[in-house]
């Protein structure tokens, strides 16, 4: 028996497997039947229509989370005061000397606080009070531990008439997050 017979009467052989089905199969795959709308280069208002009114409850959603986001965005502009992320913090109070208030209850100061920071009860945060009487022209800061409570805070300095009122957005977590060093112990 020559070799080439010994190989082809093998159980064994080795086949040559396509690893991909032809090209024509895989342009074809997820088509159906036939194009519902036939294929072109723009869209016209009354496929959007056409659309809006076949998928309703998407559209719908799609409606009330733009509206949103507009809102959301058009409040952030005409809020008075600015949101600051921990970098944009070291420089203000670097270069303008920013007073910055934390709003942290007693023990979360002490257990750590950004150097500098003076400590308000958020039950006794008053723009009017000693501590920020002759502050209304500096620059601002309001922190908390999560930036929730020193927006309504930063809110209330800006209706008293500070000039520049900040927040820093995310609270102690963000300043944490960022890797700066907090301060333990009282002011």
């Amino acid at each position: 028996m020559s070799a080439n017979a010994a190989r082809s009467a093998s159980p064994h052989r080795s086949r040559s497997l396509p690893l991909l089905p032809p090209l024509p199969s895989l342009l074809a795959f997820g088509r159906q039947s036939g194009p519902r709308f036939p294929p072109r280069d723009t869209v016209t208002f009354q496929d959007l229509l056409a659309f809006a009114e076949r998928h309703l409850y998407l559209s719908l959603a799609l409606v009330g989370l733009t509206l949103a986001i507009l809102y959301t965005e058009v409040a952030r502009l005409f809020r008075g005061y600015k949101a600051l992320r921990p970098a944009e913090l070291t420089g203000l109070m670097n270069r303008e000397n920013a007073l910055v208030v934390d709003l942290s209850a007693s023990n979360d100061f002490e257990k750590g606080h950004i150097a500098g920071s003076k400590s308000v009860q958020p039950s006794q945060f008053d723009p009017e009070s000693k501590l920020l009487a002759g502050a209304k022209e500096l620059p601002v800061v309001v922190v908390c531990r999560n930036g929730q409570g020193s927006a309504d805070a930063a809110k209330r300095l800006k209706k008293a008439g500070f000039k520049h009122v900040y927040w820093l957005e995310g609270g102690i977590g963000a300043w944490q997050a960022a890797d700066l060093p907090l301060v333990k112990g009282r002011a």
